[in-house]
């Protein structure tokens, strides 16, 4: 298993970030400025994609994990991965729906609650967003801190 950074080529990862965020133009925000890491295993299994945000301060924008490949590892050894590849990060945040199952990965990440943005779901996506059966709402944002 090995984490690359993928120089050029972001869009040819498309159906993998699609599986994150299931609308282009919502990539396309943060997909030309974001670091993109694909993680290989036997072929790709796994990606992400990182924004920095501020002085030490980065936000995990994507990941996301093949559905036959999830539940190995895989993702959270992306997200540890980053903190190797960032020095300078003190607190990584991702934002997520209001899904337990999700939720409960990025707490067993180290992730804890941060704050959320109301009516995100509703107002940036063009249908309702759905996750295990459940329609996302709110984004919730998470925190990591080094």
């Amino acid at each position: 298993m090995y984490i690359k950074k993928v120089m050029s080529g972001k869009k040819d990862y498309l159906d993998l970030l699609l599986l994150a965020d299931e609308q282009e133009n919502m990539i396309d925000l943060y997909l030309d400025h974001g670091d993109m890491f694909i993680l290989q295993d036997d072929g790709i299994k796994a990606e992400c994609v990182v924004t920095k945000e501020a002085d030490g301060v980065y936000e995990l924008k994507n990941i996301a994990v093949l559905p036959g490949q999830q539940r190995k590892g895989y993702g959270k050894s992306l997200i540890e991965s980053l903190f190797a590849s960032y020095p300078d990060c003190r607190v990584l945040f991702v934002g997520t729906g209001d899904c337990p199952s999700v939720l409960s990965f990025y707490h067993s990440c180290g992730f804890i609650e941060s704050h959320r943005v109301k009516n995100f779901f509703v107002d940036h996506y063009n249908h309702p967003m759905f996750e295990d059966g459940k329609q996302l709402i709110d984004m919730i944002y998470l925190k990591k801190v080094r």
